[in-house]
């Protein structure tokens, strides 16, 4: 099955392009649309009313572009609003949620960290997906102000290593084996982290899951692109030069007042 049409990804902000990156790497021939609404963000601390509400005038805007398919590139957008999406929408959504189940699966100690936003970890979605997983003791951690940071290009900023030593320091100390990153925004710190980090504490994010999803759903209902190399390309409605940098300058990234 042939659909030429793009992929659209939304995030908050930057922290997405971890999302679509993945994707890119998995479907290099796909054109892509991605939607960086920075000016919104963080997502994390808005009540479930407003995330909806922005999570549709994403969608819109995608749709506006003629996606064919559209990823929620965020774990509180996905957590508080892709139900109402799914029922509002007929396009696909593929959502991400924190990457637990491998983390219990693989987990010696039984005991695993999960840093996220206060609206990932408060959302009922998270809570129910927590009941699966009552063997293990799971120590959640919200990460308060790392969102703002990675948005203002502080990836490696003083602040930025004192905030995760404040939030990973007391995790390690509970004997966590596996630190699960629960918003989109967090692999960027991969880096930071495994400087802090014991070397036996491995860090999943869910990139490459939300990658296959997508591949399988768009094989499975919506069709693939031609054989072709892929466009890609970028919108904020904030600061394009922390977008252009965390793309390392290889992709335009176009400023819409959306």
């Amino acid at each position: 099955m042939i659909n030429n049409n793009p992929i659209g990804l939304f995030d908050s902000g930057v922290g997405g392009t971890s999302i679509w990156s993945a994707i890119h790497t998995l479907m290099p021939n796909e054109d892509t649309i991605y939607l960086a609404d920075s000016k919104n963000a963080p997502y994390g601390v808005k009540s479930k009313e407003e995330i909806i509400a922005l999570c549709i005038k994403n969608t819109e805007f995608l749709l506006s572009k003629k996606a064919k398919i559209i990823v929620v590139a965020c774990n509180t957008a996905t957590t508080n609003a892709i139900k109402e999406l799914r029922a509002r929408y007929e396009v696909p959504f593929i959502g991400i949620e924190p990457a637990i189940k491998p983390a219990v699966l693989h987990s010696s100690t039984q005991i695993i960290g999960i840093l996220a936003t206060k609206g990932t970890l408060s959302s009922e979605l998270f809570n129910k997906s927590l009941e699966m997983y009552q063997d293990t003791k799971i120590v959640e951690q919200v990460g308060y102000g790392l969102v703002e940071l990675i948005e203002n290009g502080e990836l490696e900023s003083p602040k930025m290593t004192e905030l995760l030593h404040s939030y990973v320091d007391p995790m390690v100390k509970k004997n966590i084996d596996y630190l699960v990153l629960g918003c989109s925004h967090y692999p960027f710190l991969i880096p930071q982290l495994r400087k802090i980090l014991p070397s036996h504490v491995t860090i999943i994010d869910s990139g490459e899951a939300v990658a296959r999803q997508t591949l399988n759903i768009l094989k499975e209902k919506v069709g693939l692109h031609e054989e072709a190399e892929g466009k890609n390309l970028f919108y904020s409605n904030g600061n394009t030069r922390v977008l252009q940098e965390i793309l390392n300058n290889k992709y335009k990234v176009l400023y819409e007042d959306f």
